[in-house]
């Protein structure tokens, strides 16, 4: 069974590789789940009101915090998986 770390990187690449473009929402928690998982908790400053996709992305984050990152790593991998079908 290939390590954490080897399998979130495989899971990177396959997200890469779906077969059809997931959804905004599914998309966000995608971006949320590599930022917690690579990054650990946002320490970035909250994007103005006007920069929707930056705002989205930061909340989506942001609902993340605390989260520890091989946790965040499993989730991703997770995602991905589903997602492959």
């Amino acid at each position: 069974m290939p390590d954490l770390n080897t399998a979130f990187e495989t899971a990177f690449a396959d997200s890469k590789q779906l077969s059809e473009r997931p959804d905004n929402p599914t998309l966000l928690k995608l971006y949320a789940l590599y930022k917690q998982a690579t990054e650990g908790d946002n320490q970035g400053k909250k994007p103005s009101f006007s920069d929707i996709v930056g705002r989205a992305k930061w909340d989506a984050w942001e609902k993340l915090k605390g989260t520890a990152q091989d946790a965040a790593k499993q989730q991703y991998i997770d995602l991905v998986a589903s997602l492959r079908g």
